[in-house]
């Protein structure tokens, strides 16, 4: 089981880390001060557990959690903090547990057997399962995973859809493959452009004050955010 704690103060953040060594039942910990960086986090590998602070600068853990319950694969979710409060409202978020500061051992180890009991096995997928979309290459169909496309671009009839190593064209409209690939965590930021969430290595803002994305795997490549979606866009990333 993966894991990762989301909390701005450090001294917590070191005190879960030990509680969850301890179990003996956590492959590996990450650790964000931030929801920001929470999410940065999340594209270096899968995380199976997020243990999530509340009251946190900026965008608050509730924030986080209703972005990521918006995710195809989001990973379960158990609120650690000092505040009874917000329990109703983490469960509407499907969170898994709630754990009140200072974390007991024994609450812990509950909240981690409900985690092991959400989650699905985890199978070898068969290539016939694997989510795909054709396109044409050198004259010839093809079948691109989805897990590989990094966004894709509106040209004239066709929809030119880009990995990190290759290009296709394709004649599913812009919003067909939208209403295709929505709910595999892509998101449409523009009129123009889909993009894979799962690949956006960094937001920026530029002196319009319009924000542009970019692309792991894409180098140079700047994707510009329609303003109508920059707020939808941020929740999406729990920014």
């Amino acid at each position: 089981m993966r894991a990762m704690i989301v909390d701005d103060e450090a001294p917590a953040r070191s005190e879960l880390r030990y509680l969850l060594e301890e179990t003996g039942r956590i492959d590996g910990i990450m650790e964000a001060s931030s929801a920001r960086e929470a999410v940065e986090r999340l594209m270096d590998g899968k995380v199976d557990v997020m243990f999530l602070d509340i009251q946190m600068p900026k965008t608050s853990g509730m924030q986080l959690a209703e972005a990521l319950h918006k995710l195809k694969n989001p990973p379960a979710i158990v609120f650690v903090t000092a505040y009874s409060e917000y329990a109703l409202d983490a469960f509407g978020v499907d969170a898994v547990d709630y754990l009140m500061k200072p974390v007991e051992p024994e609450r812990l180890a509950q909240a981690l057997d409900k985690v092991q009991g959400r989650m699905k096995p985890e199978e070898p997928q068969s290539h016939s399962a694997v989510e795909r979309i054709p396109v044409v290459k050198s004259g010839r169909k093809v079948l691109v995973p989805i897990d590989q496309i990094r966004y894709i671009e509106a040209k004239d009839d066709y929809s030119c859809i880009y990995t990190d190593v290759d290009r296709f064209l394709s004649t599913i409209s812009l919003a067909k493959l939208e209403q295709k690939l929505a709910p595999h965590g892509f998101f449409r930021v523009h009129r123009g452009y889909i993009v894979n969430l799962e690949y956006v290595e960094d937001v920026e803002v530029i002196s319009s004050g319009i924000l542009q994305l970019g692309i792991n795997g894409i180098e140079g490549k700047k994707i510009s955010v329609s303003r109508r979606r920059v707020v939808a866009l941020k929740r999406a990333l729990g920014l």
